[in-house]
């Protein structure tokens, strides 16, 4: 969809989510959602999943989802209170429904803290966001990483804090992590690894692989300050504004590992991006 079709239907899918935003801890008819979008509900189901990204129903669950998981971790209430307050009528279905979403257990979130990908009310609004990087000289070093084994990075990030796999690679020392990327040309795909580095390496590496980092020059993002809540949207944010910076900046993006680090026990929910960099 164009962005002058965007604006043209804002109105209408505005409505339909203060609606909807309003009401998540009730029961929400899409026929309501389609009423006060102003359509039918044939129009209404079009227009809302081509506006948004997704259909009405996934975007209640991933909201919905998306609280819950907030609450889990400010209070000290019990999960299944707080899945029934939002529409779940069972632990069960909420169990599967965060477990397809993050690929982690409820519990297993509960007990580690770790930073969730949250799924955040959609606004039209377009902030202006900009990050000024670092151009700095590094050496090589190595890193002792998990291949990733999920379509999406986020969930492999989910697995990797929720069990503990920082803590078991360095034998209980709290280090930085980091996930590394690069295009694999011959599957035409994205490979992705998390690990430590080696020299931290003193624990269980079952499974693991080591990889060697390049040193040269790098352009070195800090994403913005954020909060639990935030700082995996500030991530992906940051990862797609250096592709705006690229386009006036005096460097080009060389081909390599690129590769991003933080210290989740440090609770700072701040990352350093590294993307290997020439002059132009």
């Amino acid at each position: 969809m164009q962005m002058g079709n965007r604006m043209d239907y804002r109105e209408h899918i505005e409505r339909v989510i203060d609606f909807i935003e309003e009401n998540l801890q009730c029961d929400i008819n899409l026929a309501d959602c389609a009423r006060v979008s102003g359509y039918s509900p044939y129009h209404f189901l079009r227009v809302f999943r081509d506006v948004v990204g997704v259909t009405p129903a996934d975007y209640i669950r991933k909201r919905r989802i998306s609280e819950i998981s907030k609450e889990i971790m400010r209070g000290n209430r019990c999960i299944s209170p707080i899945a029934f307050q939002y529409g779940f009528n069972s632990k069960e279905n909420f169990v599967r429904a965060f477990k397809m979403e993050h690929h982690i257990l409820p519990t297993e979130y509960k007990e580690a803290q770790n930073s969730l990908k949250l799924y955040e009310r959609f606004r039209f609004e377009s902030r202006d966001f900009s990050v000024i990087p670092r151009i700095v000289e590094i050496r090589p070093f190595y890193l002792t990483v998990y291949e990733c084994d999920e379509e999406i990075v986020p969930n492999f990030w989910n697995k990797y804090n929720a069990r503990g796999m920082s803590l078991k690679l360095s034998g209980g020392r709290e280090v930085w992590d980091y996930g590394v990327s690069s295009w694999n040309y011959e599957e035409n795909r994205l490979d992705y690894y998390i690990g430590i580095q080696s020299e931290y390496a003193a624990g269980d590496i079952q499974g693991t692989q080591e990889l060697c980092i390049p040193g040269g020059l790098y352009a070195v993002f800090s994403t913005p300050a954020a909060t639990q809540d935030t700082f995996v949207p500030q991530i992906h944010r940051t990862w797609d504004y250096i592709k705006v910076w690229f386009l006036d900046s005096e460097y080009v993006r060389k081909s390599g590992y690129e590769f991003e680090c933080y210290c989740e026990k440090s609770r700072l929910f701040s990352e350093d991006i590294y993307i290997p960099v020439e002059r132009k």
